[in-house]
């Protein structure tokens, strides 16, 4: 079967490939187009293989929300550069995964990756497809859903996605009478970073490690043994207060703590209002970042 332009056309807007690849592609399927997709696909994979040993630790977080505030979901995918993370085509990506995330109760990656995307297959397959195209790798590292009962999420984007934060908050009140209190809470744990969102949610193998840090730190300051397990309380009070949420200093007003600006706006609205979590992701955090040497790697290309 004779292979058109047209056929070139249609082929390139339902998968994204590029053009010669295209036209490759119906000429080894004789023209099938379904059998033409399938052969992109396929090479496709094969691409995003190749691409997979690259460390990607660039990219975005997004979240979505119920719209009355009854759930939440955020989601990070990275990519190798700035420059995708950047890309229109991702970033709808991105969102749409949050979305899906939201509306889904995948128990874990593995599911949420058989997840149907939007007629491209799966979740893995869509992620595959973007790969291959935009000649990148890619993964989704992450996500996870909130719905609580009795719970309203606000959240919180900075740096466009660089940085996001889903907070909640137990009340009776409605998501938009807690809306102004809980961005600011939002905001609060973006620039902060609390590690547990009060004393009672702090890990005790973390605790005991401070302690001894600072036992060390004490002793090398020359203090006396004896003295230590006097000292030692009040060191790790300070500690928490910096590292627990709810005991922070309120960036919009450092005479308030979170909680007493928190226990203000419930005085303000007249219901309730309790902090119940809090989950903060960074683009990349965690990920071991491949140093460039940008000279080094700019003469390399001109060499080619």
């Amino acid at each position: 079967m004779a292979v058109t332009a047209q056929m070139v056309k249609e082929l390139r807007e339902m998968t994204g490939a590029g053009m010669m690849d295209c036209k490759k592609a119906l000429v080894e399927a004789d023209g099938d187009m379904d059998k033409a997709v399938e052969v992109l696909r396929e090479k496709g994979l094969s691409k995003a293989a190749k691409k997979a040993g690259r460390i990607a630790a660039m990219g975005l977080v997004k979240t979505a929300f119920a719209e009355d505030g009854s759930a939440a979901a955020i989601v990070e995918v990275n990519s190798e550069t700035d420059f995708v993370a950047k890309n229109d085509e991702f970033i709808t990506f991105v969102e749409t995964l949050a979305q899906m995330a939201l509306e889904n109760d995948a128990a874990d990656m593995d599911a949420f990756m058989a997840l149907p995307y939007e007629g491209e297959g799966t979740v893995k397959d869509a992620l595959t497809n973007k790969i291959a195209k935009i000649g990148e790798n890619m993964s989704i590292r992450r996500f996870e859903k909130f719905s609580k009962p009795g719970v309203k999420y606000t959240g919180y984007i900075h740096n466009k996605g660089q940085i996001g934060v889903i907070v909640g908050m137990e009340t009776e009140a409605s998501a938009e009478e807690i809306a102004v209190c809980a961005k600011d809470v939002a905001m609060q744990v973006a620039s902060m970073n609390p590690k547990f969102l009060d004393e009672r949610e702090v890990d005790q193998d973390w605790l005991e490690n401070e302690k001894k840090i600072v036992r060390e730190q004490l002793l090398n300051e020359g203090k006396k043994e004896e003295l230590l397990d006097r000292i030692i309380p009040g060191k790790v009070k300070a500690i928490l207060k910096e590292v627990c949420l709810v005991e922070q200093k309120f960036v919009k007003d450092s005479d308030l703590t979170v909680q007493k600006y928190v226990d203000d706006v419930v005085r303000a609205i007249g219901k309730d209002m309790k902090l119940d979590s809090m989950i903060r992701y960074e683009v990349g955090e965690g990920i071991e970042k491949k140093e460039e040497d940008f000279a080094a790697e700019v003469a390399a290309q001109m060499k080619k």
